[in-house]
């Protein structure tokens, strides 16, 4: 059994995870059924991404970009479970199968466990609003912590841990905040932003997904992302953000570019300033917190949706 997940050629901790998570979920998963397909954590329920004539044991993937594959061949899938309601209706599967998304439980890692609280409210982006975007000076100026979603998962899932408020773009910094009992504020910097994925996370915990908006933080970004920049207007990019590729390797020169001098780094942030009061504000909004007893029923059932895997395949 092999774990499928995508792998963006900038990183992104959300998916990356799936590189270790199932060996403490499933202990000695990789030995059994080399011929099926562990489709975990991420937004891959999409026909574009899932080879065919594969069997595919799907535990806790969500629906959200593209078209569903085609689920009619039961020999090719075994659902167990679906991050939540919302993508347990898309595939017509009963919404009990809505259960939560696997990443909920890295806190129950031994290593993530008791880690000293640092202090201070960190802002973890989307990984699209890393490219062009100046995020970290954005951050310094508003009085947060900044933590790159494309840096190495297990250091972005510590951050998380141990801060003590997170204001999150990426989908994953919420779900891992809410799973160590982080509180947390959703914001968007774009409409690219996939709010189905976030709704069908948030309704399995019985929260609500009511990002604040939060300016793009400069013209770069806006570029790469076909938005508006004190009120000009960039086109739309001709791929997208979400494809690899090409369009990836691009992405991943704009991050390496060189950084600043620091007159350009002053004007920069001198136009970041409605970046800057919008992550300000949104640093000192009220932040939510799934209910301890919701958590711990849907950890619960996902543990009961494992050991049945254990007893029908190891």
């Amino acid at each position: 059994m092999q774990p499928f997940y995508w792998e963006s050629a900038h990183g992104n901790f959300g998916d990356d995870l799936n590189l270790w998570l199932w060996d403490f979920l499933l202990p000695g998963f990789r030995n059994v059924h080399p011929e099926v397909l562990l489709v975990g954590v991420g937004t891959v329920l999409n026909q574009a991404l899932l080879p065919s004539d594969v069997k595919k044991l799907v535990i806790g993937s969500g629906f959200g970009y593209g078209s569903l594959p085609d689920f009619s061949n039961a020999a090719e899938w075994d659902i167990r479970a679906v991050r939540g309601p919302l993508t347990a209706e898309k595939l017509g599967l009963p919404r009990e199968l809505g259960i939560i998304d696997p990443a909920v439980m890295v806190a129950e890692m031994p290593e993530f466990r008791n880690l000293p609280k640092t202090g201070g409210a960190i802002f973890v982006p989307h990984w699209e609003s890393t490219v062009g975007g100046i995020w970290p000076l954005v951050c310094q100026a508003a009085g947060l912590g900044y933590v790159d979603p494309c840096g190495e998962a297990k250091s972005v899932i510590r951050a998380i841990a141990q801060a003590e408020m997170v204001v999150a773009e990426s989908m994953h910094a919420a779900i891992l905040a809410d799973a160590f009992r982080v509180p947390w504020v959703a914001v968007t910097t774009s409409r690219s932003i996939n709010s189905f994925k976030w709704s069908d996370w948030a309704t399995s915990l019985e929260v609500e997904y009511k990002p604040r908006q939060i300016p793009i933080s400069s013209r770069a970004e806006a570029i790469t992302k076909g938005a508006r920049f004190w009120g000009f207007g960039f086109e739309q990019p001709t791929v997208k953000a979400e494809d690899v590729g090409a369009q990836g390797e691009a992405l991943v020169m704009a991050r390496n570019d060189p950084p600043p001098s620091r007159l350009r780094s002053v004007a920069k942030q001198a136009l970041a300033a409605p970046s800057i009061l919008a992550l300000w504000q949104a640093r000192k909004a009220k932040p939510q917190l799934s209910s301890e007893a919701r958590l711990m029923d849907r950890k619960d059932r996902f543990r009961e949706v494992l050991a049945e895997v254990r007893r029908d395949y190891f």
